[in-house]
Parts: C-alpha cells; sequence; structure tokens
C-alpha cells in the first residue's frame, strides 16, 4: 500500500457570509496497519471507508476553515483518535464546533507513524493558525491552503492576511528542496521548485488579486 492515499469530497465552504461548492482532499499517510488523517472535510464516511479499520495516530487539521475541520470530532470519536489544530485558529473552529476540543500544536512539533515522521511547520496566511507538515523521509509536504498548484492560498478573507502568507512560503516552504512533493488541500498536488520560481510574481500581485478562485484555492 502507498504511504500517501489521498481521498477527495465535494463540500461546501462557508465564510464572511458566502458559500462555494469545493473539492476537498483528505490526505491519509502509514502503512497497513498505522496512519495519520489530515484534514476532515464534511463527510465521515469516505474517509473512514479509506481508513478501514487501521489505528489511526491523530486526525490533523491544517487549519480551521470549516471545510477542513467539520467532521473532525466525529472522526476523531469514531477512530480513537486525538484531533490536532493550532490554537491561533481556535476562533475558527469554535465557529463550527463550539463544544468540542482539541490538542493544541505548535511549530515543530513532530508526529510519527509508520517509521514516518511528520514534522508542523506553522505557516500562517491563509489562517492565523494554518500549518504545513513536513514529511522529509517521503520527500512530501502537506501544505493544507497555504500552497497550491499555481500558488498561495487565498486571503480575500477574514482573518487571513497576503503579506503573511507570502512570507510563510518563502522562510518555510521554500527552504525545502525543491523536489519536496506539495500534497495540497484542494486541487493537484505539485513540488515546491515549480511554485517557488513563481515568487517573484505573487509579490507582485495587487493584493486584491489574491482574493483567490475558491473552487481550487478556497
Amino acid at each position: 500500500m502507498t504511504p500517501v492515499e489521498r481521498v477527495v469530497t465535494h463540500v461546501t465552504f462557508e465564510l464572511d457570509g458566502g458559500s462555494w461548492e469545493v473539492d476537498n482532499n483528505i490526505w491519509i499517510i502509514g502503512d497497513d496497519s498505522n496512519v495519520v488523517v489530515f484534514d476532515a472535510a464534511h463527510i465521515a464516511a469516505p474517509i473512514l471507508s479509506a481508513v478501514g479499520g487501521r489505528n489511526v495516530a491523530a486526525v490533523v487539521c491544517t487549519h480551521g476553515h470549516n471545510d477542513h475541520v467539520t467532521v473532525a470530532p466525529e472522526l476523531g470519536e469514531a477512530l480513537d483518535a486525538p484531533v490536532l489544530l493550532h490554537p491561533a485558529d481556535d476562533l475558527l473552529w469554535r465557529m463550527i464546533h463550539p463544544d468540542k476540543d482539541f490538542r493544541a500544536v505548535s511549530d515543530g512539533d513532530t508526529l510519527n507513524v509508520a517509521g514516518i515522521q511528520l514534522q508542523a511547520l506553522r505557516t500562517p496566511g491563509h489562517s492565523p493558525g494554518s500549518v504545513c507538515w513536513y514529511a522529509p523521509d517521503l520527500g512530501a509536504v502537506f501544505s493544507g491552503d497555504t500552497l497550491f498548484s499555481g500558488g498561495p492560498g487565498a486571503t480575500g478573507r477574514s482573518f487571513s492576511d497576503f503579506p503573511t502568507i507570502l512570507e510563510s512560503i518563502s522562510s518555510r516552504l521554500g527552504t525545502l528542496p525543491s523536489d519536496t512533493v506539495v500534497y495540497t488541500g484542494h486541487g493537484d498536488s505539485t513540488t515546491v521548485g515549480d511554485e517557488i520560481v513563481h515568487y517573484d510574481d505573487w509579490v507582485a500581485r495587487p493584493l486584491a488579486a489574491n482574493s483567490g478562485a475558491l473552487r481550487v484555492r478556497a
């Protein structure tokens, strides 16, 4: 079994009074016995089916937007696994789960599953508590909505900031090996090198241009 598996769910993203239809990637990392689940997009059943009875070390939320956390408590309870989120996204989490708790993630925290180490890289900008998870043994980073094939995640909404996401990408993701595979929260995977070469173009964008195409960059 491949150490990285993808589940795609079609969900609704809601923020600032708007609602958009999006496809979300849920990533399952591990082996035939033990896995970590990244993000929890609206529908628990296909995620539980993909896990297939394996032990789940954690349900990791890359950030607190509703399309990434909606079924996180449900998955945590069903899989007897902790739900992890950076506390800077507590306000976003409470919009969806006012009475549910999560385990706080800090920059530099590590998870180990099936011999794979995952390291938390705090990358605010898309949201205050966005975290990417770097797996050096896989040559991969799980970017949530911080970086996509085509550029940074959208920042034209509450609790987000375009200069901050640029700094996060430059100082955290841009320092990873260029062939590092970027497993994104939506859409196709890419590599750090294929994206970072466009950094100067991103910097030159008018701020309004990074409101983002929500179907791609929620």
